[in-house]
């Protein structure tokens, strides 16, 4: 009897410690997730005022949709959406503003500070970096045309940034096919999401530097648009000329990108490698004909993009700049 007794209060005791391991084991990952509704009630007017500052600056500089738009997918991509992106260097680390990718090319800093201003005002020490990124992301694909989706909010600031992330998993432009979607796997995307989230590549601009090689050397380019191209792209010199990544609608969020690439225009290598007799071959044909398949796939890929490894609950902090740690 009172072995069964001891036995009966063991039982009960581990019980009791399952339960409680299993109701922290929610908590945690409830507060790991992240919500649209997070600065509800905390700031509430913080949406709307990073519309309006995207949406204003879009219209100062129609190429800074795209700019934001790919700080954001920078800034994902290394150690996940926590605004590693924005820090500047400091004593103790290299940030990933030199990086490879990122060095001569990644821009609209100034005006995710000024953001940043204007929503510390409202709510100090309440918004994140992070959020606020990602935000602006979308915010900048709906002032040029695309679809809107819903955010997911939530995310805290990281302390540190990584140079050697940086430079080994942004995949560059003249990456192949294999490596394009080795890249994304690496980050839980599908062969299809790639397609999808190239297609933000039917805005913004890109430096001869990317492409020169493209345009003198790949066979699986229309000569025309080769030649037009090369006039402001020569074979030295001329690094940071720009050209449209989509010659057709530059500043407009469409699946035009889908049908440059049908026609051997994509400006990058890697674009074109999406459709070169391979295996996404048939997305960029499928996304060429129906354009609203793509904006709902590409809102759903930004949305899965968003959610890559965000700093949450009590990890990270709420910077009150975005480029330097409190």
């Amino acid at each position: 009897m009172f072995f069964s007794f001891k036995t009966t209060i063991a039982m009960n005791t581990s019980n009791i410690v399952v339960r409680f391991f299993l109701l922290f084991s929610l908590i945690g990952i409830v507060s790991a997730q992240l919500s649209a509704t997070f600065y509800a009630k905390t700031c509430p007017n913080a949406l709307s005022t990073i519309k309006t500052e995207v949406v204003s600056a879009v219209n100062n500089d129609r190429r800074m949709g795209a700019s934001l738009l790919r700080l954001h997918f920078h800034d994902c991509f290394v150690q996940g959406c926590d605004a590693s992106v924005l820090l500047d260097d400091t004593s103790s680390f290299t940030g990933e503003k030199t990086a490879g990718p990122n060095a001569n090319s990644l821009r609209g800093f100034d005006v995710i500070d000024t953001i940043k201003s204007k929503v510390e005002s409202l709510c100090p020490g309440v918004v994140s970096c992070a959020d606020i990124l990602t935000v602006a992301a979308r915010d900048s694909v709906v002032a040029l045309g695309g679809a809107s989706w819903t955010v997911p909010l939530g995310r805290r600031d990281s302390t540190t940034a990584s140079l050697s992330s940086a430079n080994s998993d942004l995949p560059g432009p003249s990456s192949s096919l294999s490596a394009l979607i080795s890249s994304f796997s690496n980050k839980g995307f599908t062969a299809k999401e790639l397609v999808a989230l190239s297609g933000s590549h039917t805005i913004g601009q890109a430096r001869c530097v990317t492409f020169r090689r493209r345009i003198y050397n790949d066979t699986n380019i229309d000569s025309s648009f080769a030649t037009s191209l090369q006039a402001n792209c020569p074979s030295t010199g001329g690094d940071s000329t720009l050209s449209p990544l989509d010659t057709t609608t530059p500043n407009t969020f469409d699946n035009a990108y889908f049908k440059n690439l049908q026609s051997k225009k994509g400006l990058l290598h890697s674009d074109q490698e999406l459709f070169n007799g391979g295996s996404t071959d048939s997305q960029v044909n499928a996304y060429s004909t129906n354009p609203a398949a793509f904006k709902t796939d590409f809102a759903n890929a930004m949305v899965k993009m968003g959610n890559l490894s965000p700093l949450t609950g009590s990890s990270g902090q709420i910077r009150t700049n975005c480029r330097k740690t409190n």
